[in-house]
């Protein structure tokens, strides 16, 4: 029987002008395997277990941290008898960029040979932690400034980490060319070989879905796609399918219905150019197919998520 992980599409403020989630949970048995097409960062500050990305584990342990990319397959295991206590973050990559994506976080979403996790120990752990709690004070106050300093944190954790799993990549780089280079010359193994390799194969992938993430609003076709990315169209729908589990067109229309739902929700554009905004070429058009996802017409779904 061939298995699929869950698909989840929603977290709590997706929908909104802010679309970010943060919280403290305890895992007693850990979390069935998923994907989503948002970006997900966890904190362990107790407990151990295993973490299992695109079938490639690692142990959890306190001071661990997760990146987790969009579609990846994401499988949480707690040790017998323990109970991982972990801070989670989801959120979308629209946070991560900077006014003319100038602030290179957006690197942190490009496919790479480094590993998608780091354990930060001593001081950095504690400081990590610190963070991480900050953030959640941030999350659940309405102090002034509260989005500024939530994207903040989450911009400064992210840079922690990605220094921290660089710092260590260049020292366990340091040690194998020594040991190459005493014990056995000529011989090298490939650094991070596991992460390396799932980067290779997903390299021609990202970039598709990366570049369909930050276009949508524009009009997109596989023709396009094809001649911009030297694949066949045939070869990118089968490409889009496997990482999305969604057709292109499905998967497009996904992406700017959730835009549109924000919106909606958000702003007092009017439902046409709600409809113009995200990319769809008429309101006609717009209106069926958020009818047939949303079991509601626009108008309606803005009177019901609207607080009173």
């Amino acid at each position: 029987m061939t298995f699929f992980p869950d698909y989840l599409k929603n977290y709590p403020n997706m929908d909104t002008a802010f679309p970010l989630h943060m919280s403290l949970n305890s895992l007693k048995q850990g979390f069935r395997a998923h994907r989503h097409d948002f970006l997900e960062f966890s904190y362990v500050v107790e407990g151990r277990g295993w973490e299992s990305i695109n079938d490639v584990k690692h142990e959890m342990a306190p001071g661990t941290f997760t990146f987790v990319q969009p579609y990846q397959v994401h499988e949480i295991f707690t040790e017998p008898g323990s109970t991982l206590v972990l801070y989670n973050c989801n959120f979308s990559m629209d946070l991560l960029m900077g006014a003319g994506h100038g602030d290179g976080l957006a690197d942190l979403i490009e496919p790479s040979s480094l590993e998608p996790y780091t354990t930060f120990t001593g001081h950095m752990q504690e400081r990590v932690r610190f963070l991480a709690a900050d953030m959640l004070k941030e999350y659940r106050g309405e102090e002034p400034w509260r989005q500024t300093m939530l994207q903040a944190r989450l911009k400064e954790l992210l840079v922690c980490f990605d220094r921290e799993r660089k710092a260590l990549a260049r020292t366990a780089e340091a040690a194998r060319t020594t040991e190459t280079e005493v014990d056995v010359p000529g011989l090298q193994s490939p650094p991070f070989a596991s992460a390396a390799s799932h980067a290779k194969t997903s390299a021609s992938v990202w970039p598709i879905i990366h570049y369909i993430h930050r276009n949508y609003r524009e009009e997109l076709t596989l023709s396009q796609l094809s001649e911009r990315f030297g694949m066949s169209v045939s070869r990118i729908s089968e490409v889009i399918k496997e990482t999305t589990g969604q057709t292109f067109v499905h998967f497009v229309h996904d992406l700017r219905l959730r835009h549109a739902s924000s919106l909606l929700v958000s702003t007092d554009y009017s439902v046409v150019d709600v409809a113009l905004e995200v990319g769809f070429g008429s309101y006609k058009t717009f209106a069926r197919i958020f009818r047939e996802r949303k079991g509601m017409v626009p108008m309606a779904y803005r009177k019901a998520k609207r607080p009173l």
